[in-house]
């Protein structure tokens, strides 16, 4: 069956009042998204993004009534704001995502591939995933460049702290890789349950990588700390984080902007080493060596 679409162009204070608009008038479903190519890549905490040129969309069934909808929505209309209807054609939006998303290397060893596709290179380290409600599917360039280091990693024998574990994708790849134990910290309980189904996909035991809320978490100090979340949050948390280390183990941080690398590293400067940034776009990855 097709959906009708009514795409509004408008500015971030009206936004609220069109979302609001559109829902009473019947709308299934509003997405907000950029108009301007003006990419919010950090919100401050508890902010919800917006753009200053906003298109606001709405879904409708497509035997509604678009002249009625538009007479009601007439009184709202503000000089320079238009909309359109578009028609949405029906399809298999799961089947159409799979045919989007292919196995992806990480390094020389290690590959992350979808659960539906057969492992390009059978004798590597191939971590069975699929994208879902948490973060980390080795797509992003946080996620790759996490990824990609522990690749070239000695992790035989290592324990593992995965903070903000999200799809658990960096403690089941060090897990993969060798490193004896895993544990994961996330806020989000979804997560969770993400890294738990991911651990099990990859034929890991139900016990192989615990994880927790931070309310919950019992952490002991480990060789390799994995922090793939934001710079905010990494700069507030660097004492905690740091202390999860050991003396001489090493650290992997990002999820931070190229703008922001040196406020993270200075943060976490009083107890690691570290090495010179890796960057992937406009995100860095950064790594070190905690001191004695």
């Amino acid at each position: 069956m097709p959906w009708l679409q009514l795409k509004i162009n408008t500015e971030r204070p009206q936004v609220a009042t069109w979302e609001s608009a559109l829902l009473k008038a019947g709308a299934l479903s509003v997405t907000l998204m950029d108009n301007a190519d003006e990419p919010i890549l950090e919100p401050g905490l508890g902010e919800t993004p917006l753009w200053s040129n906003t298109q606001v969309i709405g879904l409708f069934e497509a035997d509604i009534n678009t002249q009625a909808i538009d007479k009601q929505l007439q009184a709202l209309q503000q000089a320079g704001e238009h909309w359109r209807w578009e028609q949405l054609e029906d399809k298999d939006w799961s089947r159409a995502w799979m045919e989007n998303y292919h196995p992806i290397q990480c390094g020389e060893r290690l590959w992350i591939v979808p659960s539906w596709t057969a492992p390009p290179d059978p004798s590597a380290v191939n971590l069975m995933l699929d994208p879902g409600l948490a973060f980390g599917t080795g797509t992003h360039p946080t996620t790759f460049l996490c990824l990609q280091w522990l690749d070239q990693q000695a992790c035989t024998g290592k324990s593992v702290i995965d903070y903000g574990c999200g799809s658990g994708i960096l403690g089941i790849a060090a897990l993969l890789l060798g490193a004896a134990s895993a544990q994961g910290v996330d806020i989000d309980p979804q997560a969770l349950l993400a890294t738990r189904d991911n651990a099990v996909r990859n034929g890991l035991a139900e016990d192989a990588f615990p994880v927790y809320l931070p309310t919950k978490a019992q952490l002991q100090a480990s060789d390799l700390v994995l922090a793939n979340i934001l710079a905010g949050p990494l700069v507030e948390l660097a004492p905690a984080i740091a202390g999860l280390v050991r003396a001489e183990g090493q650290i992997c941080l990002s999820g931070v902007l190229t703008s922001q690398a040196e406020t993270v590293m200075d943060a976490y400067r009083p107890w690691i080493d570290f090495d010179p940034p890796a960057s992937q776009e406009e995100w860095v990855r950064l790594t070190g060596r905690k001191r004695m």
